[in-house]
């Protein structure tokens, strides 16, 4: 490799180099310091005589004595399918004090785009075993569903529920040795404390032996941030178009990435968009979440749970905004019902999975999933607005039909809601307790469900009452 010794400028993550031959976009360098250590670096921009290179390691230690070689690769990650089980950090190391990787081959992590036309339409069902996703925001198979969440909210909770419950209860009942479930795990710019707690609870529930697990640290550099995404989501496909998994990603927290962005282009001087985010940040986004997804004739799919605090609750913030032009729906992680103990705190009210009317009503899940969560989301909403209503004129003066509602919207965050974060919860448990919900309320008020299934499902208290005394 050539050698040179022609930085001008270190500007933060940054250090741009003079050069008299063409450079390629995304090209891996090495950095040597003066002092004898070696820093990876990746091209950032390539121009007639200038290159400005973003350092994974940071840029302490560099000064204008320190030499540039260019490798011509850009960055890959090494994939195996025994990459299950380990920790890596940011950049793709092994920081578990395992074995070294033995890879099967090395991918670019920018990846290839899916062919719209070899796209295979989401509409199986995944089981988080969480209530208030199964049986309100389905998630499906190939699908991106966000979760929308607060500073200081439980996400990470609900995060780890998910890794360590989701499953695809239509194979697994179908026997189909095939279709091996596994979780990727990429977080980005969190702390120490939480790290621990991800790893102790991966470690004692037994998920680390069917996950990977990407950590970036609030005090690694920010540069990494920008490349621990694109690791996970090589490993993900990899595992799933290659080894033939069904693979749930999830990345926490994407604000932390955008961040990074920012700070980039305020170090590159770059014409800030909303905010001082940069003006390409929905073009960056779509380039992640755009890799979910199935291919006709693979068997293995690549589903994506994003994370994202939203800076001040704000949901027009632009990532959160930008977020949710690109993916399917999204899960909201609600303050008020997290100050009431109830976990995991989701608002079904907000949230929206656009696959749901594919993922159900086929296979194992029942024929009354859609209509049940219809119900309970208009019965919920009701009850919602009636809340309003009573603190202006007082429960008593609402009628009984009203009191109803309002008793149902209690009993729905208490009981189909609230399950706590180290409950499992099939889809039929859930859909029974929205029935036993569901009748609280005459059947007169069920019009979103079929007459059919009211006279199957609907349980009426007075005749058990009666059937128990006989």
């Amino acid at each position: 490799m050539k050698e040179y010794e022609t930085i001008t400028e270190i500007s933060g993550p940054l250090v741009f180099a003079e050069v008299d031959e063409p450079i390629g976009y995304d090209e891996m360098v090495e950095i040597n310091t003066p002092d004898g250590d070696t820093k990876r670096g990746q091209i950032l921009e390539s121009s007639d005589g200038l290159v400005a290179i973003q350092v994974f390691e940071g840029t302490t230690g560099i000064d204008r004595n320190a030499s540039v070689s260019f490798t011509g690769e850009t960055l890959k990650m090494p994939v195996t399918e025994d990459l299950l089980g380990r920790v890596l950090d940011g950049t793709g190391q092994p920081i578990d004090g395992g074995p070294d990787i033995v890879p099967d081959d090395r991918r670019d992590i920018v990846g290839a785009a899916i062919n719209p036309v070899s796209r295979e339409y989401p509409e199986e069902f995944i089981q988080t075993g969480v209530s208030a996703i199964d049986g309100m925001n389905t998630l499906v198979r190939g699908q991106k569903l966000p979760i929308f969440s607060g500073s200081g909210l439980p996400h990470s909770e609900l995060a780890l529920q998910i890794a360590r419950q989701a499953t695809v209860p239509e194979e697994e009942a179908a026997g189909d040795e095939g279709s091996e479930f596994a979780v990727i795990f990429g977080a980005m710019g969190i702390t120490q404390e939480e790290a621990n707690e991800f790893m102790d609870d991966f470690e004692r529930t037994g998920a680390l032996e069917r996950s990977v697990v990407f950590m970036n640290l609030a005090d690694d550099p920010a540069v990494e941030r920008t490349v621990t995404p694109r690791l996970a989501l090589t490993t993900a496909e990899y595992l799933a178009f290659d080894k033939g998994y069904h693979v749930l990603v999830i990345l926490t927290d994407m604000t932390n990435y955008c961040e990074a962005l920012r700070e980039i282009g305020a170090a590159r001087e770059e014409v800030p968009g909303r905010r001082g985010y940069p003006g390409y940040m929905y073009t960056d986004l779509a380039q992640l979440y755009e890799r979910a997804g199935r291919i006709e004739g693979r068997d293995g799919s690549v589903t994506q749970i994003p994370i994202l605090t939203m800076p001040g609750d704000d949901d027009t913030h632009p990532i959160p905004d930008l977020t949710g032009y690109i993916t399917e729906g999204q899960i909201y992680v609600d303050r008020d019902l997290n100050s009431q103990g109830i976990e995991p705190p989701v608002n079904v009210l907000p949230s929206l999975s656009r696959l749901m009317d594919d993922g159900i009503g086929e296979g194992l899940t029942r024929d009354d999933h859609e209509d049940v969560a219809n119900q309970m989301y208009a019965a919920y909403a009701e009850g919602e607005d009636l809340r309003d209503l009573v603190n202006i004129v007082g429960r008593e003066a609402l009628s009984e039909r009203d009191n109803r509602y309002l008793d149902f919207a209690d009993r729905f965050e208490t009981e189909f809601v609230d399950q706590g974060f180290d409950v499992d919860r099939g889809l039929e448990q859930s859909l029974d307790i929205g029935w036993d919900l569901l009748s609280t309320l005459p059947p007169a008020e069920l019009n979103r469900i079929d007459e059919d299934l009211i006279e199957a499902y609907y349980v009426d208290d007075e005749t058990e009452a009666e059937a128990a005394a006989d």
